[in-house]
């Protein structure tokens, strides 16, 4: 025998086991005893069920993380106005950024402090990235709109450890807290003389 048909015997050889190593794989895998992934849902830190959607507390801002991932949202208030602006609704503790076409690009939940702004028509008149709050917590993307007479400033921004305000400490601030993303959401649409809109 000749080394060309020894070599085609060792090819057809090699080409047979990787067959057969392939074969074996494929019914490996389709096996009905391999386990299965466990999906169960994780317990939250007390032990106890998720405290609303999101796994967030009702009455922190942002609580509406389920609301935002199905993409349902409560439309955005009637006699808010028109064209591009902000609307903050004080009963429903909720902002919508509607853009010039009336639309609204985003809404979500939001905490507000021990006093709220009136209702009416306002503009962004300034902006601050990072400050300290008058509660006294690191605060980001602050968008302030008015100021009252008694000096209160109202504005929306969010705590950098992500709390909401404690309106039982007795300081009367004007401060709208909403979680980072939204605060991020807001610092990019609410630019300087935006319009803001506060309905009760």
């Amino acid at each position: 025998m000749g080394r060309s048909s020894s070599g085609v015997i060792v090819a057809a050889l090699t080409a047979a086991a990787l067959a057969g190593v392939g074969f074996l794989a494929v019914q490996a895998e389709a096996a009905p005893d391999r386990p299965a992934r466990a999906h169960a849902a994780s317990p939250s830190p007390s032990g106890g069920a998720d405290k609303g959607k999101g796994g967030q507390d009702a009455g922190k801002p942002g609580g509406d993380a389920g609301d935002k991932a199905q993409g349902v949202q409560p439309p955005v208030p009637q006699g808010s106005g028109t064209g591009l602006r902000v609307v903050y609704a004080l009963a429903q503790k909720r902002v919508w950024l509607v853009g010039s076409d009336g639309k609204a690009t985003r809404s979500f939940q939001v905490s507000p402090s021990a006093v709220n702004p009136p209702p009416g028509s306002y503009a962004v008149t300034s902006r601050s990235a990072n400050v300290t709050g008058s509660d006294g917590i690191p605060i980001e993307h602050v968008v302030r709109f008015h100021q009252g007479a008694s000096g209160i400033v109202f504005g929306f921004s969010a705590a950098v450890d992500g709390s909401s305000p404690n309106p039982a400490s007795g300081k009367k601030t004007g401060g709208i807290r909403e979680t980072p993303a939204d605060g991020q959401a807001m610092w990019e649409f609410a630019v300087n003389n935006t319009k803001v809109v506060v309905v009760l």
